[in-house]
């Protein structure tokens, strides 16, 4: 196993030991070609009707498959993922039917029966806790104030966002009622950004992305706080499969060198690979210029069951996918009562992977691959050169010499 000190969250020295680092290298390199191909991605703003509504589509089409990612802040902001078989998959929007009471059937992928996957994610409220009591580790992390339904907010009109050069968009909202103020100067965005290829942002925590994936950074930036030290949170909900929610787990990363001291990977997993998945590190980061310095932790709670009636309605949700469904929840909180935190700079952002097929499995790096081939070649050539100095040696003093 992996051998770390301190919090298991975050920015702490982790070790792999040496025959872990050789047998993970040996399995998992297969498994990093998986997210090489490259795809035809368009991301565009869907019109509504009678007036503008905020529905991005992301279509990205590879040489047998299509993939399709739906968000919308129509209602909480949320997102509809499909997989199909097919390079000829659209999306067909009923908007009179969308924005109906019962939107069921507004929104589909054709043909259906090329459709091999699909589920969805919401954003359902903004989660706030005073931690000024609390113990460091505790769940939930001090006492909750009244959380921020995304369901009323008022979000921008995306179609100023876009932005086709790196295929991303941006959903800023505020509360519709804000009675105390507190996001009089703040706001809450959530950027979707889509990719033709594999690589990595320029920022941290830099997770590896292929074109099977789109990347959501949440920003929470100049919201004053309702506590001298308040932590945030996000309640996510999804779909869960038949009567059982989508399994999360906790995996060693072997990334050594764009994630130094990060060595943890949180996955959400819908069904058995290759579906979809939802990927994260978990930290958090409360400074613009992220630093190891402005690293918070981020933890996950459980994912249960939760009642339909108990989340804000989502249109496009309901849209594709019809009022009788099954939802599972959980809450992602960031910080610790101990700093830094949002406090500081009154700045909070946190990112994730969501996409579809096999999850982004990162490799070593070259230095580390040079380092592992001198600490397990080096004793190996000593062995093999110590044995012919001493072969040679026995064979010249062997020898017969001659008495002159």
């Amino acid at each position: 196993m992996f051998r770390c000190w301190g919090p298991h969250w975050g920015w702490v020295p982790c070790a792999p030991t040496p025959w872990l680092l050789l047998s993970l290298l040996v399995c998992s390199a297969p498994f990093g070609l998986q997210g090489e191909e490259t795809r035809q991605v368009s991301m565009e703003v869907i019109s509504g009707w009678p007036n503008p509504q905020n529905l991005l589509h992301i279509r990205a089409v590879g040489s047998n498959s299509t993939l399709h990612y739906v968000w919308s802040s129509l209602g909480p902001p949320a997102v509809v993922l499909v997989a199909t078989n097919t390079t000829q998959s659209v999306l067909r929007v009923n908007w009179s039917l969308l924005l109906s009471p019962d939107p069921a059937g507004a929104l589909m992928v054709l043909p259906k029966n090329s459709i091999q996957f699909s589920s969805a994610l919401i954003f359902t409220r903004l989660l706030e806790f005073d931690s000024t009591n609390a113990s460091e580790g505790a769940q939930p992390p001090g006492k909750p104030y009244p959380p921020y339904s995304l369901a009323k907010f008022s979000w921008n009109n995306i179609t100023n966002s876009l932005d086709l050069a790196t295929l991303s968009a941006v959903f800023q909202g505020r509360p519709v009622d804000d009675p105390t103020g507190a996001f009089a100067n703040g706001s809450l965005t959530f950027k979707v950004q889509a990719f033709s290829r594999s690589g990595r942002p320029t920022q941290p925590p830099r997770l590896l992305h292929t074109a099977d994936v789109c990347q959501l950074e949440v920003a929470l930036v100049g919201a004053s706080p309702r506590g001298n030290h308040s932590l945030f949170g996000l309640e996510v909900a999804t779909l869960g499969q038949g009567p059982d929610c989508p399994s999360v787990n906790e995996r060693n990363s072997i990334d050594d060198e764009y994630a130094p001291a990060v060595f943890q990977l949180n996955q959400l997993l819908w069904g058995s690979s290759p579906s979809g998945f939802m990927q994260w590190r978990p930290v958090a980061f409360s400074e613009e210029e992220r630093a190891r310095e402005s690293a918070l932790p981020c933890q996950a709670s459980t994912l249960h069951s939760t009642l339909a009636s108990s989340l804000p309605h989502s249109p496009i949700v309901q849209g594709f996918f019809g009022s009788q469904n099954n939802f599972c929840a959980f809450n992602l909180t960031f910080g610790a009562p101990t700093g830094p935190g949002y406090w500081d700079q009154y700045y909070l952002c946190w990112s994730m992977l969501l996409g579809m097929g096999f999850p982004p499995v990162d490799v070593f790096s070259p230095l580390v691959l040079g380092i592992m081939a001198v600490a397990l070649g080096a004793p190996g050539l000593m062995f093999l050169g110590g044995g012919l100095f001493l072969l040679l040696r026995h064979r010249r003093h062997s020898e017969y010499q001659s008495i002159n």
